[in-house]
Order: structure tokens, then C-alpha cells, then sequence
């Protein structure tokens, strides 16, 4: 509508001329709603609610007489009660674009007395309260003003007569001593650790070449053996078959032995054996031969010496039977001879050597004593009885010993020969 007005949001709207009035005011305040204005009878004016900055840059001495420039921003607006509209509405309502410039004049003159009751070291230390201060103290006069503070912040203090810094200079000294250790330390560290780098990065490198030769080696080593894989299968086919020649060679040649061992050693060793025995017992033979004929002959020379003393004896007695028996005696070495000539060409096995011998030859003597015996046991038992008597006890009892020496010669040689 052509006469309805409406405030901004951060706005208050003066309508002066009205007749409503409200807590003593000459005009009447609309905030957050329209309103009509009746036109020559009413007039509308807008007042700013939006906030507001004020910079204040001010020299100030300390309690200690030392002149800083100090810095600040202060932050305000005008009350949203309509108190605080109104006080603000009269004081700044045509001069709205200078309130920060006013706003500052205060803040300034509050700020320059709450610092000269304050030392330097207190305003750096404590800003805090430098600022609450400040705020406290001008608190009534912006009220009257209809300004409410937001914020009070001191930016910066300055010190033309180098106070702060000769201050802050032991501090500093320190800390930039500090600064220097912790800088040659990381210096230090650094260095450290570059050199381990450096140090991993070339055994990485070293690994690298290492393996990359090995790896050059195994593909030369692997082209190598490509190139050689015809030959050396060749060469390992020939190598097969020359041994398998020469196990067969081995095996011909102990197939060879073995027939020559079978065929040529063993029968020669064989018949070489029988004729080493043939040759042994041809030995044994003649020896035995020899031996028998001289033990004949020594018997015969013994068998005749005593037939000679028998027929000595029997003749100076005049005895018959023994007579007859030197008959016997003087043919006996004819039997012995053709015994002799008898066992000459026969094959028999003599035991016991030379007493096997002594003791065949015995009993073919015996034989001829057992045929002596029996011619005198046929003229009767007063004849034998009688030669008995008259013969010696020791030449009937040598006769007897060799007829039983005889009679086991004679059957030891039967043994050997059914053998």
C-alpha cells in the first residue's frame, strides 16, 4: 500500500506527528512489523540496528611512564529496547554515518585512563582485563548513548622506546638459543637421516645390481644352455650307450669267466687232482711194495733161521713131526714169494702206511704157520702132544703171534679190497 511502511529486519522505524506515545517518548518507535504513515501529518525515519566497528588507535603512558600506541577494535550496535532506541534516535539519528567515529572518542578515552593505572608488563599479560576494564568503565555513558558493546579487543601495543623488546630480549635470547639447538638438532637429525637414506638407497641400489646380474646371469646361463640342449642330449645319448656297451662287455666278459671256469679251471683242477692222487698212491703203492718184499724177506731169513734151529733140534733128538714141518718150512718161502707176486697186480688200499704193510705180510706168514698146524694136527694127538713136549715154549708162541698177525693182515685186505 502507498502509505503502509515496513522496517528492515535490522531496522527501527521513527514515526513522529502521531499522537500515541509511548514511555515519554515525542515519537513512536516500530520495530519488526509495518505501520501506516500519514502523509503531511506524519513522517517515517529509519534508525541502523545492524552492528557496528570501531577502530581505535591510541597513544597511552603507563604507570611506569612509558608512552604505547595501542590498537583496538571495539564492536557495538544500538539496543534493540526502545529505550536505547530513543537515547540513540535523539543523539544519532541524523548523524548515524559518524557513530563509530563517536563511539571510538570514547573508547579511546577509557582506554588511555584504564592504561595509566596499568604497568607494561600487566597490558601485555593481561589484555583481558584491560578490555573488561575498559568495557566496564564506559558501560554508563553507552547507555545513555542507547549503545550496547559487544566486543573490546586490543589488537596491538607498540613501544617506540624499545621497552618491550629490551623485555622480551632475555626471552627471546633464550628462545631463539633454543631455536638454534632445536634447529642443530633437527640439522643433526636430518643429516641422520639422510645419511641412512643414502645408505638404504644405495644397498638398494647394490641389491638391484646384484639381482639384476643374477638375473642377467640366469638368462645368459638359460640361452646357454638352449643353445647346448642338442649336443648335450646328444652327447648324454652317447654317453648312455657307451654304458650300456659297457655293462654288456662287463657281463659278456664274466659270462666268459664263469664258462671258462666251468669248462677249462674246474675240470683241469679236477684231473689235475686225480693225477696228483693216481701219482700219490702209485708213491704209496711202490713204497708199499718195497716194504712188503724187504719185511718178506727179513720174515723168510727169520723162518728160515729158526727152521734151520727147529731142524738142528729135531735131528739131535730124532723127531719125525718136526722133520715134516721143515719140510713145510723149507717150501713156505716159495708161498710167500707167489703171494707176493699174487698181491703185485692187484689193486688194494694199505691202511695205517708202513704197519698196515708189516702187518698183511704177517698174516700171509701166518697163513703158512696156520697150514703147518693143521699137517700136524692130522698125525694124531700123541704126536702133537710128543712135538708139544719136545718143542720150546717160546718157538710155539712166536708161531702163534704171526699165524694171528697173518690172519688180520689177510682179512684187514679182504675189507679194503670188497671196498
Amino acid at each position: 500500500m502507498l502509505f503502509w511502511r515496513v522496517p528492515a529486519p535490522n531496522e527501527a522505524m521513527l514515526i513522529s506527528g502521531s499522537k500515541r506515545r509511548r514511555d515519554d517518548t515525542q515519537f513512536r518507535i516500530v520495530t519488526g512489523h509495518g505501520s501506516f504513515v500519514l502523509p503531511v501529518k506524519q513522517r517515517a525515519r529509519m534508525l541502523s540496528l545492524a552492528l557496528r566497528e570501531a577502530e581505535i588507535a591510541e597513544e597511552c603512558v603507563t604507570q611506569q611512564g612509558i608512552r604505547l600506541t595501542v590498537r583496538a577494535v571495539a564492536v557495538f550496535k544500538v539496543g534493540d529496547d526502545a529505550v536505547s532506541i530513543a537515547n540513540a534516535a535523539r543523539r544519532f539519528l541524523t548523524e548515524q554515518h559518524r557513530m563509530e567515529e563517536l563511539v571510538g572518542r570514547i573508547f579511546s578515552g577509557h582506554l588511555r585512563s584504564i592504561i595509566g593505572g596499568l604497568t607494561v608488563e600487566q597490558i601485555i599479560r593481561e589484555r583481558d582485563r584491560v578490555s573488561q576494564e575498559v568495557k566496564a568503565g564506559s558501560h554508563s555513558e553507552m547507555e545513555k548513548l542507547g549503545i550496547v558493546v559487544d566486543a573490546l579487543q586490543i589488537q596491538e601495543i607498540m613501544d617506540s622506546t624499545g621497552y618491550v623488546d629490551n623485555l622480551a630480549a632475555p626471552h627471546a635470547a633464550a628462545v631463539a638459543s633454543q631455536a638454534r639447538i632445536a634447529q642443530a638438532r633437527a640439522d643433526q637429525q636430518a643429516a641422520e637421516r639422510e645419511q641412512e637414506a643414502a645408505a638404504l638407497k644405495a644397498a638398494y641400489e647394490r641389491d638391484t645390481a646384484i639381482k639384476r646380474a643374477g638375473f642377467q646371469a640366469e638368462t645368459e646361463q638359460a640361452a646357454a644352455r638352449a643353445s647346448q640342449a642338442g649336443p648335450l642330449a646328444e652327447a648324454n645319448a652317447s654317453h648312455e650307450v657307451i654304458e650300456a656297451q659297457t655293462a654288456l662287455a662287463e657281463r659278456q666278459a664274466r659270462l666268459a669267466a664263469q664258462r671258462l671256469e666251468a669248462e677249462v679251471r674246474r675240470p683241469a683242477d679236477a684231473e689235475a687232482y686225480r693225477q696228483r692222487t693216481l701219482a700219490e698212491a702209485n708213491r704209496d703203492r711202490a713204497k708199499a711194495e718195497a716194504d712188503g718184499r724187504a719185511y718178506a724177506e727179513r720174515a723168510l731169513a727169520q723162518a728160515e733161521a729158526d727152521a734151520n734151529a727147529a731142524r738142528a733140534e729135531s735131528l739131535k733128538n730124532g723127531n719125525q713131526e718136526l722133520i715134516a714141518a721143515n719140510r713145510v718150512v723149507e717150501v713156505l718161502p716159495e708161498l710167500a714169494e707167489a703171494a707176493a707176486r699174487g698181491l703185485q697186480g692187484s689193486q688194494l688200499t694199505v691202511l695205517n702206511g708202513t704197519d698196515g704193510l708189516n702187518e698183511m705180510v704177517a698174516g700171509l706168514v701166518g697163513q703158512g704157520m696156520a697150514i703147518l698146524n693143521t699137517l700136524r694136527a692130522q698125525t694124531g694127538p700123541a704126536k702133537a702132544a710128543q712135538s708139544g713136549t719136545d718143542q720150546a715154549p717160546g718157538a710155539e708162541l712166536q708161531v702163534r703171534e704171526q699165524s694171528g698177525s697173518v690172519n688180520g693182515a689177510a682179512t684187514a685186505a679182504r675189507r679194503d679190497d670188497s671196498g
